[in-house]
């Protein structure tokens, strides 16, 4: 399981003390960009190969809350991938000291090339990585985001 530990900030933090929406969103982008590096796709090969991860949608589901400089850790697994790599659903899943869950986020998005500005497959290495990640109980197949005249 990939995971990253992270403390609650001051500017993590809402009007009720509590973790903002917004930064579990925040540490949830993070994580998946810390696994990108750490497995070939550091932001210069991003660069480089002139494509990025785009997320379409963000889902976030609370259960406990995380306090000011509360330590707690995030999950990465995948909840669902076409075959081809272009759609993904990941998961992050945010656990306060203790072993409580408090939050989860799944983000559903894609690969855009970045000069084209349209979705596209990912490399292999980059489809590597992302199969590489454990699938949630509830993984799904997705369809393509590649229309048949994309190729």
């Amino acid at each position: 399981m990939f995971e990253k530990q992270f403390i609650a900030g001051w500017g993590d933090m809402d009007f009720n003390s509590h973790m903002r929406n917004t930064a579990f969103l925040d540490r949830s982008a993070d994580t998946r960009m810390m696994f990108f590096a750490e497995h070939g796709f550091p932001m210069d090969e991003f660069v480089r190969q002139q494509i990025g991860p785009v997320v379409r949608k963000d889902e976030i589901e609370y259960f406990r809350e995380i306090r000011l400089l509360e330590a707690f850790r995030v999950t990465l697994a995948l909840a669902g991938l076409s075959d081809d790599g272009s759609r993904f659903l990941l998961r992050n899943e945010f656990w306060r000291v203790g072993g409580q869950l408090a939050a989860g986020v799944t983000s559903a998005g894609g690969w855009l090339d970045l000069s084209l500005r349209k979705l596209v497959t990912p490399p292999g290495p980059l489809l590597t990585a992302l199969r590489s990640l454990p699938e949630t109980p509830d993984f799904q197949a997705l369809p393509s985001s590649i229309r048949p005249a994309d190729g």
